[in-house]
Formats: structure tokens, sequence, C-alpha cells
């Protein structure tokens, strides 16, 4: 099956398409007096989600000017594992929704080149938006509307777009799933909590590290017995070829703090939830290629955030640096950290996985299956325990435990998570790190509601 451009090709007979028109109408859709409520029907525990992907680019598609990424990702990981979880019976309606609707064809192309003709039994069937023929950047208004509450999107898209796509999403009724950051400004942040509160619905920031069981690990055994934090240092970068891939925003509506160093802090917020909180960020950036190829951003950024534990008011100190300038290497991104607590400490190197390729015609690798399984099994995608399959597979799976009742909301504030609750220091920390390097590298400090507080209320400049 293709993709195809504003409609579904049905697979079953007419007849049983009426039966399941009307089963649907007393699972699915809510009475006037629910809908004025805000409360969402209960659905069947068994009942699939519909999903709308919002971004066409190379997360989601592995489609990147014209061709496959030239990266770890030329197949995609949002379609790709949308297309199995429907061949596993918990996906039905897939759309997907850009700015430029003329990629379409070339996507499908790509994508049955790279799915369709790789793996066995994956349906492509997909709704597209906007048309062929058109370029709109609010195409997602439209795709939206043909949602219903307790559907799910999923947002892959420029950062400066996130909070509106979200908004329009919540105010649809429908769970989202945010690429990280899941905005820019803390502002934002707020705003889209409380909206999602009106709405009832789950809101989540995709950090897929969490689910890496390197990363896992780490965060238990500092939580469970390295006491209160001491120092971090985090390194993440990737080959400067991505300038190109993402010169549509680089240097901007965003930056590299916001695409790679926001993996490490969220690290941070999720390890030291109850333990510290950041009081402090301080920026420097270091500039030279993109300025030479006339791009007006930062090469590399480094944050650093003093983070207070809250039993003793000590504090500890964390760097994070990400580059998007570095050579092109082994690995597409270099990505370490060292954390030390009061009790102990662990260093983790996640881009080198003690497994190295080397295949005629192909540069030597060290790869990493554990983020994406691509190759096949019998001819069929066998990447499901993958951490880059499981964040979005884990976010559908509690979409649908909520719209059964048999989850809470609050259920998922436990770390199981990134929701946007919990995520709230993660933006503070990145919005203060912008615009400390906007006020040439002045210190940032983040609010918080009384001592005890541990979510932030505001940011302002430090006073010496």
């Amino acid at each position: 099956m293709h993709l195809q451009n504003g409609g579904r090709i049905p697979k079953n007979s007419i007849g049983a398409l009426l039966l399941f028109i009307s089963l649907s109408s007393h699972l699915i859709f809510p009475t006037m007096s629910e809908s004025s409520s805000n409360k969402r029907p209960k659905l069947a525990s068994d009942m699939k989600a519909d999903v709308l992907m919002v971004g066409t680019g190379e997360y989601t598609t592995g489609y990147v000017g014209g061709k496959s990424a030239d990266s770890d990702k030329g197949a995609g990981v949002v379609a790709l594992t949308m297309f199995d979880l429907r061949r596993r019976g918990k996906v039905d309606r897939v759309g997907m929704c850009g700015v430029n609707g003329k990629k379409f064809p070339g996507i499908r192309t790509h994508m049955e080149k790279n799915i369709g003709d790789v793996y066995k039994d994956m349906d492509l069937t997909c709704d597209t938006y906007p048309s062929d023929e058109s370029v709109d950047p609010k195409a997602y208004e439209a795709a939206v509307k043909t949602y219903k509450p307790g559907d799910v999107a999923i947002i892959f898209t420029p950062d400066d777009t996130h909070y509106d796509i979200a908004l329009a999403c919540i105010k649809q009724g429908l769970h989202v799933m945010v690429t990280k950051p899941i905005v820019q400004t803390l502002e934002h942040h707020i705003a889209l909590i409380e909206a999602a509160k009106e709405k009832n619905v789950l809101v989540a920031m995709e950090v897929h590290k969490r689910w890496d069981p390197f990363y896992a690990d780490a965060r238990d055994r500092a939580r469970s017995s390295f006491g209160n934090f001491q120092y971090m240092y985090a390194y993440m970068s990737q080959p400067k070829h991505q300038l190109e891939t993402f010169k549509a925003w680089a240097g901007k509506s965003s930056d590299i703090s916001y695409y790679l160093n926001s993996h490490h802090i969220d690290f941070s917020e999720w390890t030291l939830e109850g333990i510290a909180r950041p009081i402090r960020v301080t920026a420097t950036g270091s500039t030279g290629v993109a300025h030479g190829k006339g791009m007006k951003t930062e090469d590399s950024i480094t944050l650093t955030v003093q983070w207070e534990n809250l039993d003793d008011k000590t504090v500890g100190c964390a760097v994070y640096t990400s580059s998007w300038v570095a050579p092109k290497s082994d690995v597409h991104s270099q990505q370490r950290f060292f954390y030390m607590g009061t009790n102990g400490e662990i260093t983790v190197d996640q881009a080198h996985r003690g497994m190295t390729v080397a295949q005629d015609g192909k540069p030597f690798g060290s790869v990493n299956p554990l983020f994406m399984k691509y190759t096949p099994t019998n001819g069929q995608f066998s990447g499901q325990g993958s951490y880059g399959v499981r964040s979005f597979e884990c976010f559908v799976d509690a979409c649908r435990e909520v719209n059964a009742g048999t989850k809470t909301l609050e259920s998922f504030d436990d770390g199981s998570l990134a929701t946007a609750g919990t995520t709230v220091g993660g933006t503070a920390i990145l919005e203060a790190g912008r615009r400390s390097l906007d006020a040439d590298g002045r210190p940032m400090d983040i609010l918080y509601d009384g001592e005890g507080g541990h979510v932030p209320v505001g940011i302002r400049p430090h006073e010496f």
C-alpha cells in the first residue's frame, strides 16, 4: 500500500465498514453533555489509536533535501514506528502534515523504498496535508480538525512552531507528544500545562534517552545511592553537514543548545526530581563555522547550571555542551556524560556500545541498534525493543489507557513519561541559557514560589 493524498484506501467490505461505523458511534463519539464538560467517554481497552504526525523531516520520514538523510535515521523513526504499531494492532488511521505538499510524492517514493520494500506486511496508507499542489504553513489547522478527542498528535517541527501546533491539537482534544524542546519559553510551557488540564489530555515531551538502558540505569543508580548532586559534564555533537539539514531554522528561530543540550538537561531533571533544582544558568558560545556559511548562529553552546540540593541547600554544578560543527566520524552523534554525587560517580559513553561494522562501499562505523534496529528479521521490522521505538509506543499505550479509563493523567507524572508538568525545569534552563547568550554571558537566575518550590515560575538577570 502507498501513501494516499486526501483519503484512505478501504481494506474491508462495505458491510464490514458500516458495522465498524455503527459500533464506533457508541464507543467513540461523546454526547452533548459529555462534550460540553470536557469529559472524554471511556473507550474499549483494545481501541486502536488514530495518529497525526506533524512534521515531515528527518526524524519523521528520513527524507531530507530530496533524498535519504545522511545520518543514522535514513528510514526515519516516527512514521516507521507508527506503521509498525498499526501492523501490531495498536494504531489505525495515520496522517502526516507538513508545510510543503509538493514534497509528498518524493516522500511516498522514499518510504516505499525504505519501509515498504524492506519490511513485510507494512501498510503505508496515510492521509497527507496539505495537498500535493499546496504550500501552507497553517496546514496543521485543517489536519487537526479531521481528528477527534482522544486521538494522538506527534509533533516534530522547528522549535519555534511547537507551541502553536501543540495548542491547536490540545484544543481539539488530542493527546500530544512534542519533540524536545517541548517549547522555548517558560511562559509557553506553563500555558500548555493549563490548556492540557482544561481539555483533560496527556501532553509529553519526546526524549527517547529515557528508554536507553544505559541512561535509565545511570539515573536509578544516581537516585538510589549517589547522594546529593555534586557535578556533571555532558557533551553531545553532530557533524557539520547538519547545518545544511537544519538551515531553514538554524540561527533564525532556534539554536544547537535547544536542539541537543535538551537531551542531557532532561536527564538531569529526570534524575534530580525531588533531590535538586536549577537556580542559575550562565551560557557561552563558540563561533566560526556557521558564520562562514552565512548562518548567524553559534557553532557550540555551553550552559553552566547551578543546582541547589533541596535538603541542605548545598550547590552542585553541571556543564552541558552541544555542537553541530563536529567532523564526520564513526558515529553520527558523539554523546557522553560524567555524573558525580556525594557518594558515587558514573561515566557513560552512549556513542560507543561495543559494536562496530565494516562493509565494502560504506564507511567504518560504531553502530547503536539499541536506538534503532533497522535490520529486518525474517523480512519483518524487529526494532520494537529499540529505545527510539519504545519512546513512541509507550506514549501511544499511555493514551489508550487514559482513553479506556484504566489510567489517569497523573499516573504518568512518576517519570515513566516526560510529561509537561514534570519538565518545566528543563525549559527554564534552556530559555535562561538563550537569554544569557543574548546578554553577553550574564548569569540568569531561575525563580521559584518560595523556598520549598520546585517548579520554576520565572527567570531574571542575576544581580551582582
